[in-house]
C-alpha cells in the first residue's frame, strides 16, 4: 500500500538529501520542484519539460499518443523530469511513494550537478533557460494570432525547421570562422608550401582560389545558412529559424550526454539512499525501484544500466585495480571518485564509452550486435575477444548525435543553377531514400529553389534533386 505523506514530509526528505549532496561534493544549481498530477506529466514531456513552449500540433500529437499509451497501460511515466537552468526545475508525480518521491529527489540532484558541471552544457545559458523558452514561446504566439501571417503560414515554416533543426554543428565548443577567417585560409592554401630549394625546384603554379563561392567552406547549420542567404523569406520567417536552432542547441548536451547523465545520476541517487537512514519499508522499495531503473532492456540499450556499470567499473579501477590493469596502465594516481568528478566535467558518452567500455565491460553487459537477413534479426557480432571493439564502435555511432547524418551546405549556386547543393558525409551507412526525399522537400520549402543532395549508395555516388517537379535521382 502507498505511503501516505505531506509535502513537508518531502521537504524534510530534500532537506537531508541536500546535505548528502554537499558531503559527497556534488554542486548544483538551486533547485526547485513542482509536484503534478499524471495529465501535467504527460503535457511537460510533450513540451520537453519546459513550463512555457511555443504551440506547435507536433506536441498535441505526442501529448495524446503518450496519453492514450498510458491510460492503456501500454507506457509509464517517468518518476521525473529535470531541467537544466539555473534555477532548475524538476517535476514530481504527486501519485508517487514516497520512497519514489525519495529516490527521484536524489536522482535530480545528481542531473543538476552533472548539468552544472559537465562541459557540454557550458554553452546552454543555464540562467537565461526558462525565461528565453518563454519569450521565444510568445514570438510564435504572436505571429500565430498575427490577422497577416497566421497558424497556418507559421506552422509549415515550423515543420521544415523541425526536420532540419538537427543539422547544425553539434559542438559549440569548435568556434566557426568568419567569412574573413575564411577567406584568408583559403588564400593560404592556395600559396604552394615552403621550399627550401626554390632557386632550383619550379615552383607549382598558384592557383587562385574562387573566393566567390557561397560558402566558402562546407556549412554544418542549414536553417542558418538558409535564413541568412534566402533572400525572399520574410522577417518572420527568419525569427523562426532561428528560434528553432537555437532549441536545437539547447537540447544537444543533452543527446550528447544521455548514458553519462543517467548513469552518474543513478550512481549518486543509490550512494544518497544508502547514506540516508531510511525506514525499512522505504529502503526496501527502494530497492526494487532501483533494480527496475537498471535493469538490462532485451535488443536495446538501457542508459541507466550501462552508465551505471561504467561508473561503477571506473571507481573499482582507480581504487582497486587488478595487478594486470597496474601493469598495463601503471598505479593510478586519483581515487575513483576524483576520477569520477574529472570526467563528470570533461566527457561526452562517445569519449567516455571510448576510453571505459571494456573488453569485460561489454562481456558483462551481453553487448552484442545484429542485422536484418532475408527478414529475420541475425546476430552478428558479439562480446568476445577481437568482436568487443566491433560492438563498442557500432555504440559509439549510435550515442548523441552520432545516430544522425552529417548533412552540410556545399554550394549555393551549384553548376551556376541556382540549386542548394548539399553533401552527406558518408560513414559506411547509406541514408534511406524515403527519409532523404522527405528532408529535400522541406529544404525546398525554405530555400524556394532546386536542391541536390550528393551522397552515396552502395559504394557509388549518386546525386539526389528536389524541385518543383518533386524528388528525382540524377538519371
Amino acid at each position: 500500500m502507498e505511503r501516505m505523506y505531506q509535502t513537508s514530509d518531502l521537504e524534510a526528505w530534500d532537506e537531508k538529501i541536500r546535505e548528502k549532496v554537499e558531503a559527497f561534493g556534488l554542486t548544483c544549481y538551486d533547485q526547485e520542484f513542482e509536484i503534478c498530477d499524471h495529465t501535467q506529466m504527460l503535457g511537460a514531456m510533450a513540451y520537453h519539460g519546459m513550463p512555457a513552449h511555443y504551440p506547435h500540433w507536433s506536441y498535441g500529437k505526442s501529448f495524446e499518443r503518450q496519453s492514450t499509451l498510458y491510460n492503456h497501460g501500454a507506457a509509464g511515466l517517468p518518476y521525473e523530469m529535470v531541467i537544466n537552468a539555473s534555477p532548475s526545475l524538476a517535476y514530481l508525480m504527486s501519485q508517487n511513494s514516497l520512497c519514489l518521491q525519495i529516490l527521484t529527489i536524489a536522482h535530480v540532484y545528481a542531473h543538476n550537478d552533472f548539468f552544472r558541471n559537465n562541459a557540454t552544457f557550458k554553452y546552454t545559458k543555464a540562467g537565461s533557460v526558462i525565461p528565453s523558452f518563454k519569450a521565444r514561446a510568445d514570438r510564435v504566439r504572436d505571429y500565430m494570432e498575427d490577422p497577416s501571417i497566421g497558424i497556418n503560414k507559421v506552422e509549415p515554416v515550423l515543420d521544415a525547421a523541425h526536420a532540419l533543426s538537427m543539422q547544425c554543428s553539434r559542438n559549440p565548443a569548435i568556434r566557426k570562422l568568419t567569412q574573413e577567417e575564411q577567406r584568408a585560409r583559403a588564400l593560404a592554401a592556395a600559396q604552394p608550401p615552403a621550399d627550401e630549394y626554390s632557386k632550383i625546384h619550379k615552383r607549382p603554379d598558384y592557383v587562385e582560389p574562387d573566393l566567390s563561392r557561397v560558402p566558402l567552406e562546407p556549412d554544418e547549420d542549414i536553417l542558418l545558412f538558409i535564413r541568412d542567404h534566402q533572400p525572399r523569406l520574410t522577417d518572420w520567417e527568419r525569427d523562426l529559424l532561428t528560434i528553432v536552432h537555437e532549441e536545437s542547441q539547447y537540447f544537444i548536451p543533452q543527446m550528447e550526454t544521455k548514458i553519462m547523465n543517467e548513469g552518474w545520476a543513478t550512481y549518486w541517487h543509490r550512494e544518497i539512499m544508502n547514506s540516508l537512514d531510511l525506514p525499512q519499508d522505504i529502503y526496501l522499495e527502494f530497492l526494487v525501484r532501483h533494480n527496475q531503473v537498471v535493469q538490462p532492456i532485451a535488443g536495446d540499450i538501457n542508459p541507466y544500466h550501462v552508465g551505471l556499470k561504467v561508473w561503477d567499473d571506473i571507481k573499482r579501477r582507480y581504487d582497486n585495480p587488478t595487478d594486470e590493469e597496474i601493469a598495463r596502465d601503471g598505479k593510478p594516481e586519483m581515487t575513483g571518485h576524483e576520477m569520477m568528478f574529472a570526467l563528470r566535467e570533461t566527457d561526452r558518452d562517445s569519449s567516455f564509452l571510448r576510453r571505459f567500455l571494456t573488453e569485460d565491460l561489454c562481456g558483462e553487459l551481453g553487448l552484442f550486435e545484429f542485422q536484418s537477413q532475408d527478414g529475420s534479426l541475425v546476430v552478428t557480432e558479439t562480446a568476445d575477444e577481437g568482436d568487443w571493439k566491433t560492438i563498442r564502435e557500432t555504440l559509439l555511432r549510435s550515442v548523441g548525435t552520432g545516430s544522425l547524418p552529417v548533412i552540410k551546405v556545399e554550394d549555393a549556386d551549384f553548376e551556376h543553377s541556382g540549386t542548394l547543393l548539399l553533401s552527406h558525409a558518408h560513414d559506411g551507412r547509406n541514408l534511406h531514400p524515403g527519409y532523404a526525399e522527405h528532408s529535400l522537400a522541406h529544404v525546398y520549402r525554405l530555400w524556394g529553389r532546386p536542391v541536390a543532395l550528393k551522397t552515396q549508395q552502395e559504394g557509388e555516388d549518386v546525386f539526389w534533386y528536389y524541385d518543383d517537379e518533386g524528388f528525382r535521382d540524377a538519371a
